[in-house]
């Protein structure tokens, strides 16, 4: 990676850290316990992938009334930061790290975790709602209402929460860990939060028919090929960037479809997803002349990841 673009990305994920920052809860009474333990998981870091993803694809697609799309990008946030919280209690994954440091209920205890992401996911709608009042026209107001739309179902039972309530029945045995299961799972538990972002940058966008439902295959085709990569980062990654301890699959005696596939196939797999990525994006790129093809540079980032 050049250290033309590691200057861009450091720009570009600071700017996003702000957005969040902007719409982050905020202590509306004297108890801050709550607010505190939010905040404790949501302004942590981490990769931004989503809500950055959201803001390029809005740029890409020519946008550029940007206070229409801040808020999902910030609300976005919430929704996967509440999902981590929840994953890490003890009756899901039960880890003690995320991010380098102790889970939220490792530090608050979990009921005070569970409360934690049942406020970010309704701060998330709460943010989101209020984007109405950025709305000029009636256009505007029927793209806020789509992305609405599209951002509570692509998180919902027939999206990322679906796909774990999937991983946790193949966890008890109840459905077979086939080559189908797999695919059906990831593209809701790990594309559904992806897909939205590609989804809801190109609803603000002004873009329809076609152009999003390419946006949504490339969003599902990132969503496989990231949690393919998490796989093989918990089998041979760097502990110390991942902020989280190496081969919880292995520990856990968890069939992934990392080992369903094998190393080999997996790649190969990974490789045909991302020309189709890449397909998708550049079928549609001329929409933006003076796009700066970040995003096509940060897809390419992505495939040597580390964390």
């Amino acid at each position: 990676m050049n250290s033309g673009f590691r200057d861009r990305l450091n720009i570009k994920i600071a700017e996003v850290e702000a957005v969040v920052r902007e719409y982050s809860p905020k202590p509306m009474t004297e108890e801050t316990l709550l607010c505190e333990a939010m905040n404790y998981s949501l302004l942590a870091g981490g990769k931004r992938l989503r809500p950055l993803l959201m803001l390029e694809t809005y740029r890409f697609l020519g946008g550029s009334k940007e206070e229409l799309v801040r808020p999902f990008a910030a609300a976005l946030e919430m929704i996967h930061t509440y999902s981590l919280i929840h994953d890490d209690l003890p009756a899901m994954d039960n880890d003690d790290l995320r991010r380098g440091k102790p889970t939220n209920h490792k530090v608050y205890g979990e009921a005070v975790a569970i409360l934690a992401g049942d406020g970010l996911l309704n701060l998330a709608a709460e943010t989101v709602s209020k984007d109405f009042v950025h709305c000029e026209t009636i256009d505007e107001y029927k793209r806020v209402g789509m992305a609405i739309s599209a951002l509570f179902s692509y998180s919902g039972a027939d999206g990322m929460i679906g796909g774990q309530i999937l991983d946790m029945l193949s966890e008890e045995g109840k459905k077979e860990k086939n080559e189908d299961f797999f695919l059906a799972m990831y593209d809701l538990k790990t594309g559904g939060l992806i897909k939205a972002a590609f989804v809801i940058g190109a609803i603000l966008a002004g873009e329809s028919g076609e152009e999003i439902a390419s946006m949504e295959r490339t969003g599902t085709s990132l969503g496989l090929v990231f949690q393919l990569q998490d796989d093989l980062l918990d089998i041979k990654g760097d502990e110390a960037k991942l902020g989280k301890p190496l081969h919880s699959d292995e520990r856990n005696n968890k069939l992934t479809y990392l080992k369903l596939l094998g190393e080999a196939k997996a790649l190969e797999i990974m490789e045909a997803n991302y020309k189709s990525i890449y397909k998708n994006l550049e079928n549609i790129c001329h929409k933006n002349c003076s796009y700066d093809g970040f995003i096509l540079e940060f897809l390419e980032y992505l495939k040597s990841r580390e964390s």
